[in-house]
């Protein structure tokens, strides 16, 4: 088991500012061993429900009667299968005095599971857990990070092999069971091809009705299956940021996997000579950092943003934080340089800096506002 500490302390706070708080993220992508390390740590009474054991369900029959006894932490594992106990937690975390605080765990956005935002309006925080990253791994092993993904299992395995069978596994037991238990009605093998040629268009600008014209049917139905898989954590939709300048701007979303374990696993990559040799390289290496980016600066991902105009200029990540901006290139290089775009970037968008994430082991300044930033140092540098 890897710790994760930096979860655990932002979990502790939002538990002592919030009646109930959501740990939001991907099946297996460690969620309940946090849960139950954060009990630990915390030394008071806990109750933990699993709610895919019969046992767990049947004793929550009448919810209400089940848990308003309850003290210290309540733990509701997988809460998506049982939505209809949001309003019962409503009834319980309105009550004047708060014998209990609710952790609940779920492997699917709130939009998906729609009833805790409106039952829950006000009451309830949520904390998105993404695979392990490299402040939790360590730098020195950014490269096994990369090949495997963050997924705990992927990531410890024996071997590279052994690594890549679990993410197999793992793929057709989401798309077999997990997808419909959450309600969504696409066929398993439909949503895999769907996902698999995802896989060929990460990092690139999503096209809805070139997918659709591949499937044979509209560009709605494509909207929604993509919606399917970012609802879930697998897939980031990256939003096309518009400025108010005189350029024709590139208008539609960006779409990566996110876990680059399992986008190897769609593009058959098991080593790292393996992925040095193949095609998708460089787009690998982008949704890899950008997801990194992302963590250590532990940004929101509606203030993420890509930018692109059609006369070539673009912007891998721009991040909006408290009023200013950051761009980030991603850049497979060890001797980066300043480009035209990076300066149309740097003028068009106002950035406060713009930063050159690239595969080289030292940080420099290549210009005033500008860095060349090493992949190995991000945990210091950014």
């Amino acid at each position: 088991m890897i710790d994760r500490p930096r979860q655990v302390k932002r979990l502790t706070q939002l538990l002592e500012r919030n009646p109930v708080v959501g740990i939001l993220g991907a099946r297996q992508v460690g969620k309940t061993t946090l849960a139950h390390t954060l009990i630990k740590t915390l030394r008071r009474p806990s109750t933990v429900f699993d709610l895919e054991r019969g046992q767990d369900l049947a004793r929550l029959e009448d919810p209400e009667l089940a848990l308003q006894e309850l003290r210290g932490l309540v733990v509701l594992d997988e809460i998506q299968r049982r939505p209809e106990l949001f309003p019962a937690l409503r009834v319980l975390v309105d009550r004047p005095r708060r014998p209990a605080r609710f952790l609940v765990l779920a492997s699917a956005s709130p939009d998906l599971l729609r009833q805790s935002s409106e039952s829950l309006a006000g009451r309830i925080a949520y904390h998105q857990l993404s695979g392990l990253s490299l402040d939790e791994v360590g730098i020195d092993n950014l490269n096994r990070l990369w090949l495997r993904g963050g997924f705990p299992r992927s990531y410890t395995a024996r071997s590279h092999g052994a690594s890549a069978d679990w993410r197999d596994d793992f793929v057709r037991a989401f798309l077999e069971r997990d997808m419909p238990q959450l309600g969504v009605s696409i066929p398993a093998r439909t949503l895999e091809r769907f996902w698999a040629m995802l896989a060929h268009y990460h990092g690139n600008i999503w096209n809805a009705s070139e997918f659709g014209r591949s499937f044979g049917v509209s560009h709605h139905v494509m909207r929604r299956y993509l919606d399917a898989l970012e609802a879930t954590f697998m897939v980031r939709v990256l939003q096309p940021w518009t400025a108010n300048i005189r350029k024709r701007q590139v208008k539609s979303p960006k779409v990566y996997l996110r876990d680059s374990g399992i986008l190897h696993s769609f593009l058959g990559v098991e080593s790292m000579s393996g992925l040095e040799r193949h095609p998708g390289l460089g787009a690998s290496w982008e949704g890899f950092l950008v997801e990194a980016v992302v963590h250590q600066l532990g940004a929101r991902s509606r203030d993420c943003y890509f930018w692109a105009t059609h006369t070539g200029a673009e912007l891998d990540l721009m991040i909006q934080h408290r009023g200013r901006r950051y761009g980030f290139e991603i850049k497979r290089t060890t001797s980066p340089r300043i480009t035209p775009s990076m300066r149309s970037a740097l003028e068009d968008l106002g950035l406060t800096r713009l930063d050159v994430v690239h595969g080289g082991s030292e940080t420099f300044p290549l210009s005033r506002k500008i860095r060349a930033v090493a992949a190995k140092r991000i945990l210091l540098d950014l």
